[in-house]
């Protein structure tokens, strides 16, 4: 983790975790809005001051959860297609990582995976659309997510080689997965499956997106 996402690293004691645990729940429950730094002290059963010792203000802490988000998501990329020499079956696992789908074999006591994935996709994109965006991504915050969106890319090009634009579909696919799972769920006419519980239907319409995108460029 980029030591300049905190002031002091939170894994290294007890409080820290606990910082970081009972952040993800009340961002997850109140809205990156209406959480505060006020509030998770009363939640942690510490001082306002002591939270501030660990992390600059709240974005800074938004900032870093989405960030360890991105690292462990690329870690799960890794491990799911380390044993895949087809680049299409590796696409499709992407699809499935990005969507849930993909089992998670590793349990972590003071992140909950599954409720950080529904704040990366309800809260995430608040982390670099802010003024000060161009400071933090010279401080090399957004990294992770840049080197996931490279590792896809690279996948792409394995089942296109050449193909034009691996690195903005890479960003296209993670950005519509999230959106279109945010879609479905709170906004469901701007999709055509709101009223599907089942996330595997957007499974199928990212790989007719990537596959069409793709393939439409092989064809030429």
């Amino acid at each position: 983790m980029n030591h300049k996402l905190y002031l002091r690293d939170p894994e290294t004691s007890e409080l820290g975790k606990g910082i970081i645990r009972h952040g993800i729940e009340m961002i997850y429950e109140l809205g990156f809005e209406d959480f505060t730094f006020k509030k998770l002290a009363v939640r942690v059963g510490t001082t306002e001051a002591s939270i501030y010792r660990y992390f600059e203000n709240k974005h800074r802490l938004l900032t870093y959860i989405t960030t360890w988000f991105w690292t462990w998501l690329e870690y799960q990329l890794v491990f799911s297609t380390n044993n895949i020499s087809n680049s299409k079956q590796k696409i499709d696992a992407v699809i499935k990582l990005l969507t849930s789908q993909e089992k998670d074999e590793f349990a972590l006591e003071h992140i909950n995976k599954n409720v950080l994935q529904k704040i990366i996709i309800s809260e995430g994109d608040k982390s670099y659309l802010t003024k000060h965006v161009t400071e933090d991504n010279k401080a090399m915050l957004f990294k992770p997510y840049k080197d996931l969106c490279h590792r896809i890319a690279e996948i792409f090009l394995e089942y296109k080689p050449g193909y034009p634009y691996p690195h903005s579909l890479a960003s296209t696919l993670i950005e519509t997965a999230h959106r279109q799972i945010y879609f479905k769920d709170h906004l469901p006419r701007l999709t055509d499956f709101g009223n599907v519980k089942d996330t595997n239907i957007v499974v199928h319409y990212l790989s007719h997106m990537i596959y069409s995108m793709l393939d439409a460029v092989k064809k030429k």
